[in-house]
């Protein structure tokens, strides 16, 4: 009968005392990595640079990162936006232009799906750059947005001057990008003139890029959800 009693308990009750242990003292413990190392232009190594690991007290060399550049680009307002209000928040960024009939209508029909799930999240925000600034001026910016609901508090886009945007795209965010007029004078059509990227671009609130997704998959953005309120919960952590 003892014997029988002690399979019983761990079987039975051990696990629940496991679980409660685990629910009351346990941490679970989430990190996303980060992407785009910071190379030293004088040695082409990656830079590193001391911090202070928290577990051991004790100052460990870790790598150094690229943040995004600092940047002023008008809104569909017509407003100057700042990247200074990105500076301690989470956002995600994407590319498009409002003449795109293929990739960008999938693409922002997916980040609405973004700003659905962190509706009224003031530590979430969308912003959506336009890879055709000539055209896309505050008025055809707001058009679009009106077609995907987007919430101009939580979701800008953004357009500017082309000496800006794609700079910032190629070099900041890290994504390919293309104006095949420059080489091909011949292309009229804007599908087939402007070559960017599907990807949707997480970056914390330090300016360090997170994860690349694509924007056209609607598994891919499921993945950037979770991620995005993984990294929620590293700021969280002590």
């Amino acid at each position: 009968m003892t014997k029988k009693t002690g399979i019983l308990f761990i079987v039975l009750i051990l696990p629940v005392f496991v679980y409660l242990g685990l629910k009351q003292f346990g941490t679970n413990h989430y990190a996303l990595p980060r992407y785009i190392p910071a190379i030293d232009s004088t040695t082409g190594e990656i830079k590193m640079a001391k911090r202070l690991n928290p577990r051991w007290n004790e100052s460990e060399l870790d790598t150094v990162f690229q943040t995004l550049p600092a940047f002023q680009l008008i809104d569909e307002n017509g407003k100057t936006f700042s990247s200074s209000a990105l500076n301690g928040k989470i956002h995600v960024a994407s590319f498009f232009f409002t003449r795109c009939t293929t990739i960008c209508p999938k693409i922002s029909t997916q980040i609405s799906r973004v700003q659905d799930t962190f509706e009224g999240d003031s530590e979430i925000n969308l912003i959506s750059i336009s890879v055709d600034p000539v055209h896309d001026r505050p008025e055809q910016l707001t058009a679009y947005a009106q077609r995907f609901d987007a919430n101009p508090m939580q979701w800008s886009f953004l357009t500017g001057e082309k000496k800006i945007i794609y700079p910032l795209i190629l070099k900041g965010y890290h994504v390919p990008l293309a104006d095949a007029s420059e080489y091909d004078q011949a292309i009229k059509n804007p599908d087939e003139t402007f070559i960017h990227s599907e990807r949707l671009v997480l970056v914390d609130k330090e300016g360090i890029i997170r994860g690349f997704y694509d924007g056209t998959d609607k598994k891919e953005v499921d993945r950037l959800l979770v991620e995005i309120k993984v990294l929620k919960s590293m700021y969280s952590i002590p």
